[in-house]
């Protein structure tokens, strides 16, 4: 899958006062009616756990200008919100200049594999107009805003 460009996400929840996050790549709409998503967590991410518990989660579509987050999100033994202009909002941490920040409840959770897919119902947006999606393709960040237009076949 690493040949397939994907939008970076930071998954964050707060359980018992204490803000957890990871980058992740595997997140999807899932419904329009009610509006949710998913994302799918490795059991083995520090975040894995503490999502179990958790009520909420927040899916921050990371911008360009957010590169600086996803790569300190990625180190081991650090204070991911070290970085970045976090805040908490309905309980969880959001990055303020995220693309856009997607606030859900956990609806359901189905382990499969290697990890969980948490559902997550939606119950609160906000979005950045101005913003160019962060994206990742063949273990690089990359700008697609730079990539030529193409023309749409009629």
């Amino acid at each position: 899958m690493r040949h397939v460009a994907a939008t970076v996400y930071a998954v964050t929840t707060t359980l018992d006062g204490q803000n957890y996050g990871i980058i992740a790549t595997a997140v999807s709409s899932l419904s329009f009616d009610p509006p949710s998503l998913l994302a799918c967590i490795n059991r083995d991410a520090s975040l894995h756990d503490p999502l179990t518990k958790a009520e909420r989660f927040c899916i921050n579509i990371l911008g360009l200008s957010n590169r600086d987050v996803a790569e300190h999100f990625v180190s081991p033994d650090l204070d991911r919100f070290a970085v970045g202009d976090w805040k908490e909002h309905q309980g969880v941490p959001i990055l303020q200049s995220a693309q856009s920040s997607l606030i859900c409840t956990v609806a359901d959770r189905h382990a499969f594999g290697t990890h969980t897919i948490f559902i997550g119902a939606l119950i609160e947006a906000s979005h950045r107009e101005d913003a160019t999606p962060l994206t990742y393709f063949d273990r690089n960040y990359i700008d697609i805003s730079a990539a030529p237009e193409r023309q749409r076949s009629a």
